[in-house]
């Protein structure tokens, strides 16, 4: 119903149908893939944005400030962006539309 599947190694033995094993190692592959990049976006939290000191005693409190934290992480990817896109703007590696024809 919610496309939630179990992560890690499977009990019992391995399927004898070698499609069908190939199909759920696959499937471990892209879970593991989508994991890490949300693991690793919760590690960035704690370290870069004080995720890891939130000293708020009420629940309401702490899941404000736990959304303000990844509103400012939000932010300030678009911000990189938008960084880029105008240095590389400013010193010449302009896409073709935005270069001057001859």
């Amino acid at each position: 119903q919610h496309s939630i599947r179990l992560s890690g190694p499977r009990l019992g033995r391995p399927p004898a149908d070698k499609s069908l094993q190939k199909e759920q190692r696959r499937l471990e592959r892209q879970d593991a893939c989508e994991r890490n990049a949300i693991e690793g976006k919760f590690g960035e939290g704690k370290r870069r944005y004080g995720l890891a000191r939130i000293m708020a005693r009420l629940k309401e409190t702490a899941e404000s400030v736990i959304c303000l934290q990844f509103l400012v992480m939000n932010l300030e990817r678009r911000l990189r962006v938008i960084l880029f896109i105008f240095l590389r703007y400013l010193f010449g590696h302009k896409p073709a539309f935005l270069r001057p024809s001859l």
